[in-house]
C-alpha cells in the first residue's frame, strides 16, 4: 500500500487542520504507537505513522457534530493526495460508531485493527499519566496500566473492546500495552507527561 503523500506533507496537513492541543497530542501519540506496532509486526513504519498522525484530521471541523467525523476527512485527505487505500484505513477507526454511516461496518485488516486499537489505547495511557502523583509517564509500569484497563470506571470513555483488537494482531494485551507505553514515553516531554 502506498500513502500517496510523504511524511513531511502529512505533517503539513496535520499542522493546517488540527489546532486543538489535546487532539494534536492524541494524534502524535497515535503516530508513535502505530510506528512502534509497525516495527514490531514488520510493517511499513512511515505508512502506519502517517495513518496515526492523520486519523483525526477532520476533528476540529467535526467536534460539534460527531456524525461527520471520518466523513469530512475523506475530502481533506483526497485533496492532499492520500491514497484511497490509506483513506479506507483511516476512516475504519470509526467503524461500529455513530460517525458517518459506519455503524454497521467492521474492520477486517491488520492495519485497520492496529489503527483502532493504537489510537484508542492512547486515551488510557494519557489518563493514567495524568492521575500519577508526578503527572509523568517516566516511571509508569504496564502492570499498573493493565489494572486500570480492568477498572471500567477509569477513563470510562475508552473502549476496552477496541483496545482488545490488538489480539487480531497476534499481540497479547500486556505486550500491546508495553509497546504503546514505551512509544508514548518517547514523546512524553512533547505531550506534557
Amino acid at each position: 500500500m502506498q500513502a500517496g503523500i510523504t511524511y513531511k506533507q502529512a505533517q503539513e496537513l496535520f499542522g493546517k487542520h488540527i489546532k486543538d492541543p489535546m487532539i494534536r497530542n492524541h494524534c502524535r501519540e497515535s503516530e508513535v504507537v502505530l510506528r512502534a506496532l509497525a516495527k514490531r509486526l514488520g510493517e511499513d513504519e512511515e505508512l502506519w505513522g502517517i495513518a496515526g498522525l492523520l486519523h483525526d484530521i477532520d476533528f476540529d471541523e467535526t467536534k460539534n457534530d460527531v456524525s461527520q467525523h471520518c466523513v469530512k476527512c475523506v475530502d481533506i485527505l483526497k485533496n492532499a493526495g492520500v491514497s484511497d487505500e490509506l483513506i479506507e484505513v483511516i476512516i475504519s477507526h470509526a467503524y461500529g460508531t455513530e460517525c458517518g454511516d459506519y455503524k454497521d461496518k467492521e474492520r477486517t485488516t491488520k492495519f485497520q485493527h492496529a489503527l483502532a486499537a493504537g489510537e484508542t489505547v492512547t486515551g488510557l495511557i494519557y489518563a493514567y499519566g495524568l492521575m500519577r502523583p508526578d503527572k509523568k509517564l517516566a516511571n509508569a509500569e504496564v502492570k499498573s496500566i493493565k489494572k486500570k484497563f480492568k477498572d471500567k470506571s477509569f477513563a470510562a470513555k475508552v473502549n476496552r473492546d477496541v483496545i482488545r483488537e490488538c489480539e487480531k494482531l497476534d499481540l497479547e494485551l500486556g505486550e500491546f500495552l508495553e509497546i504503546s507505553l514505551e512509544a508514548i514515553k518517547g514523546i512524553a516531554d512533547e505531550i506534557g507527561l
